[in-house]
């Protein structure tokens, strides 16, 4: 139950919260997630950059939305999985999506120098929110 929460969140934020029944704060998640989305141009980045249009991703990106999506996205897939079972230490299962956090947020810093931005900045973020989800799955 704990990792569908996770996975509902990894594809939406604020899924996993309404998977866990925490309507009003999936609803709220999703809002934001709508509204950072929409007013950084995050999603027709994605599409550029997938497409090999990479400077064009770069260009139409607004930053000032865009380096609030990192730590929002890595908090709400925590969040779905925290609160999804209980009995986790909140200490320590945060640190992996604090790391995914962080490495999303550098690399959105630096996303001008890198080949790939979109998927560079997705794959430091989910890469160390699955080892954590995977580490502690028994707690």
């Amino acid at each position: 139950m704990r990792n569908i929460a996770a996975f509902f969140s990894l594809l939406m934020p604020g899924f996993g919260q309404i998977y866990n029944g925490q309507l009003f704060k999936g609803i709220i998640f999703v809002f934001l997630e709508h509204f950072d989305n929409i007013f950084g141009k995050i999603n027709q980045a994605i599409h550029l950059d997938f497409n090999g249009f990479h400077q064009q991703a770069l260009d139409i990106t607004v930053y000032d939305f865009m380096l609030f999506y990192p730590g929002f996205y890595t908090y709400a897939v925590w969040d779905a999985w925290y609160y999804a079972k209980e009995g986790a230490n909140k200490a320590t299962t945060a640190i992996p999506f604090i790391i995914g956090g962080f490495l999303g947020e550098m690399g959105a810093i630096f996303a001008p120098k890198l080949a790939f931005p979109t998927v560079t900045v997705g794959l430091l973020m989910i890469i160390p929110m699955l080892i954590g989800i995977f580490l502690f799955r028994k707690q």
